[in-house]
């Protein structure tokens, strides 16, 4: 059995099985797209890379028992399509690779009692870092810091490393401060290239037909079938790695944090959809961007800050997903209990810097991972709302969303809210140290969002003021207690106790009123 993100033609699975006596089942169930609501982009990403690599397989000689969206007999849940495959096939055994969600690892448990038929797990050798290799790390530690996790990885791949014993080239571990450039008042010159576009072919256009007729209420916007342009194969994927390589690499470090309205890729490497879904593996993208260094085609703080997105974050975050359990989902360390604003699924609000990368989303399943924290998700963090509300959206509008990345991204690096039940008082965030709350000023430095918006994010009262910045005080304020105890939020409460007791009353109120009219209604 292989899932929609384990197309990856190394697998461990692939290599156990018997093409003249075994079968691969593979399913396109309703389900997986109406748990939370799924873009119909990546919808269709998901789809159409499952039917070609199912294509591929069948090439290699594999027997495929392929269940299509729009078949007739199609159940369109994961354990009614096994129950059916096991009642036809009659196997001695059921194999799957470890699932990218808790839901469905439940699922996988459940079978074996209920079919009487064993079912295997097997370890997912896609990433650097095992299940149980990152619990033997965090066992004992008081805080799961990500920095001193990416070290461990930098010394056990010897990736950017020097000398006996190993030292990190160029001295530093990271190049962090050197990569918050913005692009100021002129914009990016000349613009960052745009990655490559895959043209739909056959399977892509029938995928897009099926997806229309069978899921019609799906969020988000396809406008034509030949507006989609994700890779959908290996060699798709292989195309768009070597092309961020080549074009925008360089570029990458010290422009990562910048904003510009209609340039939603920027300097990005947008290779987190195909390296989710299994095409790409982590180490053959981190080795062509260590070679392009080698060159001296791109520099050390690009291709550090890179390599520590792969090996470094996205490891950490897999790893405190399964580390943290089935319950970490529910968590809500800063006990916000808001609605997620209407205009999250439309794109549709005269805030400025919203519009703009909300409609991104709508318009393409995409924001690059600043766009991603420091605008659509510092306002949901600032206003109030519930970290699951936000958490599902993310999940499900953006291309790249497996559980694994997006809620502990979202619930944790976001939302501040993944504060173990044991925790002592004061103690927030396990992901993050601090919250990345910040004002409409953080905004306006980094992009040119605020240019011609009707908000002024220097004002925190009155009809003028930026919605950021209103409730960006209100938010210290109302978790002053909460977070006095943070060092690092020392210098932010500093500032609230300077603000006069009727503004900081005025501060409240106005956020109060925000919160109705946008139907959030309650922090």
């Amino acid at each position: 059995m292989i899932f929609g993100d384990q197309l990856d033609d190394g697998a461990s699975l692939l290599a156990k099985l018997n093409p003249a006596t075994d079968s691969v089942l593979m399913m396109e169930v309703a389900e997986e797209s109406q748990h939370v609501p799924s873009h119909i982009q990546r919808t269709v990403l998901f789809l159409s890379a499952m039917r070609h690599f199912a294509a591929h397989l069948e090439a290699r000689g594999f027997q495929v028992r392929y269940i299509r969206l729009d078949d007739p007999d199609n159940t369109h849940s994961f354990t009614t399509e096994v129950a059916r495959a096991i009642a036809d096939l009659r196997p001695s055994e059921v194999l799957c690779t470890w699932p990218g969600e808790w839901r469905i690892l439940h699922q996988v448990h459940s079978w074996s009692k209920r079919f009487d038929v064993p079912v295997t797990v097997l370890p997912d050798e896609h990433f650097l870092t095992s299940v149980e290799e990152f619990a033997m790390w965090a066992d004992g530690r008081r805080g799961l810091t990500m920095e001193f996790f990416y070290r461990e990885q930098r010394r056990k791949t010897g990736y950017l490393m020097v000398g006996k014993p190993a030292l990190p080239e160029g001295d530093d571990w990271n190049y962090d401060a050197s990569n918050r450039k913005s692009f100021g008042r002129a914009g990016p010159k000349p613009p960052p290239p745009r990655p490559p576009r895959v043209a739909p072919d056959r399977i892509t256009h029938e995928v897009i037909r099926a997806v229309r007729e069978r899921l019609p209420n799906l969020p988000g916007r396809l406008d034509g079938d030949d507006a989609f342009a994700w890779p959908v194969t290996r060699e798709q994927a292989l195309i768009a790695l070597h092309d961020f390589i080549k074009h925008r690499l360089a570029d990458f470090g010290p422009y990562e944090d910048a904003m510009w309205t209609d340039t939603p890729f920027v300097y990005h490497s947008v290779l987190s959809p195909a390296l989710n879904l299994k095409f790409l593996n982590p180490r053959e993208c981190c080795e062509a961007a260590i070679a392009a260094y080698r060159k001296k085609q791109a520099p050390l703080q690009s291709v550090e800050a890179f390599i520590r997105q792969i090996i470094g974050w996205r490891e950490f975050i897999r790893g405190v997903y399964w580390l943290e359990g089935p319950d970490y989902a529910q968590r809500n360390g800063l006990d916000q209990h808001g609605k997620l604003p209407e205009f999250y699924w439309t794109g549709e609000t005269d805030m400025a810097c919203m519009r703009s990368c909300l409609s991104q989303v709508v318009d393409l399943a995409y924001g690059n991972h600043i766009q991603r924290l420091m605008v659509t998700g510092n306002f949901a963090l600032v206003s109030g709302v519930h970290p699951e509300a936000i958490s599902d959206w993310y999940l499900g509008m953006y291309v790249d969303g497996v559980d694994w990345v997006t809620l502990p991204n979202t619930l944790g690096m976001v939302m501040h809210a993944d504060r173990r039940p044991d925790s002592a008082a004061g103690v927030t965030g396990l992901v993050g140290t601090k919250p990345y709350a910040a004002s409409g000023k953080y905004i306006e430095r980094m992009s040119n969002y605020c240019k011609g918006c009707r908000y002024d994010p220097g004002q925190r009262t009155g009809s003028d003021a930026c919605p950021f910045t209103v409730f960006y005080w209100d938010f210290l304020i109302r978790n002053r207690q909460r977070l006095t105890t943070n060092n690092r939020m020392a210098m932010m409460f500093k500032n609230v106790n300077a603000i006069a007791p009727e503004t900081r009353v005025q501060i409240s109120i106005e956020a109060t009123l925000l919160r109705k009219r946008f139907g959030i209604d309650k922090p």
